[in-house]
């Protein structure tokens, strides 16, 4: 996934980004309102987690403002502010979920997973693709054949970025997006050599390649 984290506590922002970036996740981060807007106008993110009390203004304003837009981006909001008005106030803001500070790491990769399935299309963990693979995007673990695969944390970046939307072909740049941080750099083939790995492990037939558009599974 490719993941905005909206946090000025840097100590907790970076206790975070480091946790999902361990998980093969995507994150950038943005510490105000300001450069959230503009990481916001430039990047199609999976998921939005965000504080409520920026240094430059509050993040249901920010929230708000992209509801308005018809941004459908998810947004996991994560503040102190533990009172149901709080929760209430949030979640009718246009958030999909909640979760108050100290919170577990685990739990919160656990609720990113939730919202980014619904979001796809696909609540369902459990998903069977040609060629005897399974996989469970909720354990992050495949099966070939009834044998398990392992997957480094980038190949599995962008495997889930596939698996989530069976039968629908994603572009090369969506799935750029799902390996790799803001500002870090991409080489021309980078998608090429893991979609080549990725074949390697599990079967060339597995992932499609839909010439001059993209790639994609079939469920």
């Amino acid at each position: 996934m490719r993941i905005l984290l909206v946090e000025d506590e840097l100590m907790l922002a970076d206790a975070v980004r480091d946790h999902l970036l361990a998980a093969g996740e995507a994150v950038d981060h943005s510490a105000s309102v300001i450069d959230a807007e503009i990481m916001l106008r430039g990047t199609n993110y999976d998921v939005l987690l965000l504080d409520l009390n920026l240094p430059d203004g509050k993040g249901l304003d920010l929230l708000r403002d992209l509801r308005r837009k018809g941004s459908a981006t998810p947004c996991i909001i994560l503040t102190a502010q533990d009172q149901i008005s709080d929760r209430i106030e949030g979640l009718n803001a246009g958030a999909d979920d909640y979760l108050v500070k100290p919170f577990d790491l685990n739990e919160l990769s656990a609720r990113l997973a939730a919202v980014s399935r619904r979001y796809s299309g696909n609540p369902n963990p459990f998903v069977e693709l040609e060629g005897g693979v399974e996989v469970d995007l909720a354990g992050r673990s495949v099966l070939r054949d009834g044998e398990h695969i392992d997957l480094t944390s980038r190949e599995w970046a962008l495997f889930d970025q596939m698996v989530k939307r069976p039968g629908q072909t994603l572009s090369k740049r969506q799935l750029e997006e799902a390996l790799y941080e803001f500002g870090a750099e991409i080489e021309s083939n980078t998608v090429e050599v893991y979609v080549s790995r990725l074949r390697r492990k599990l079967g060339k037939d597995v992932i499609k390649t839909v010439r001059g558009v993209g790639y994609r599974v079939e469920g």
